[in-house]
């Protein structure tokens, strides 16, 4: 299966989640509101494409050009197409990843600080009850050390968190893990941001994660492609309306968000 596939698949699933909407109209009226807050403007029609061409295949496959495709892995939680093609990890080839724990001289490895690990995927094929990484070792007489190098150069499955570290602790192996297993967040413009750190700056309010809050709660950039059959929330703050995703706070001023009403729609956004 292409990554193009499972990328289209995934958009699809996580709009299931979010909406609980279940026919290809919704989700795709659903993504076609919601996917504004990552500035990708496309129609309800060009995801029922989509979903025609990559998720039921009663369609050939169409091709989604690269910004798309980098928009659409932002959505569910990727920096770009790139990483996610290169990260992804179907849940039901999760069972066939084995967990690696460097040692050396007794200690475990661990991470200095926050964005110096590095993460070791290993695809396990073998059904014997004999760890093939284990039998591999011993076959070629390698330490866990030496067994560390070999990994870190060979296998697909090696991601740094961050590239431009020197430090060489930090080896882990763990699962992708979710931007909400963050412990902060921060409002960025239109839509919250995930991160390890209490403290960005005198100019950037850091609040704890709310995985609410930051999943379903965005503004809606292009407010002029709203309609009134959209439930959307608004704020309206001297004279200046804005409009989001869902209920809650305004990340900004702190007001209680109101149901946007038809004749909110109609006068302060839609066509």
């Amino acid at each position: 299966m292409s990554k193009k596939k499972l990328l289209i698949i995934e958009v699809f699933e996580q709009a299931k989640r979010e909406s609980d909407k279940t026919s290809k109209n919704g989700l795709a009226m659903y993504l076609k509101v919601h996917l504004e807050t990552f500035k990708l403007f496309l129609d309800e029609k060009t995801f029922s494409r989509y979903h025609d061409s990559f998720v039921t295949g009663i369609k050939k496959e169409v091709n989604p050009d690269k910004d798309t495709l980098d928009k659409l892995s932002q959505y569910v939680g990727y920096k770009n197409f790139t990483d996610f093609s290169n990260t992804f990890i179907k849940k039901d080839e999760e069972a066939h990843f084995t967990e690696i724990k460097v040692n050396v001289d007794g200690n475990e490895l661990s991470s200095p600080k926050p964005g110096t690990d590095v993460y070791i995927n290993i695809t396990n094929t073998n059904k014997s009850t004999i760890s093939p990484v284990k039998d591999f070792m011993v076959k070629n007489k390698m330490g866990i050390l030496e067994m560390t190098f070999v990994l870190l150069l060979a296998t697909g499955g090696v991601v740094f968190s961050n590239p431009k570290t020197t430090n060489p602790l930090g080896i882990t192996s763990v699962w992708n893990s979710p931007a909400t297993d963050k412990p902060f967040m921060y409002w960025d413009k239109d839509r919250y941001m995930a991160t390890d750190s209490s403290y960005l700056g005198p100019q950037i309010e850091v609040v704890p994660m709310d995985k609410e809050n930051f999943t379903y709660l965005k503004k809606i950039t292009r407010p002029d492609t709203l309609t009134v059959d959209d439930k959307v929330w608004y704020d309206k703050t001297n004279n200046q309306v804005e409009f989001f995703t869902s209920f809650g706070k305004h990340p900004e001023n702190g007001k209680t968000l109101k149901e946007a009403t038809e004749h909110i729609i109609e006068t302060y956004a839609g066509r």
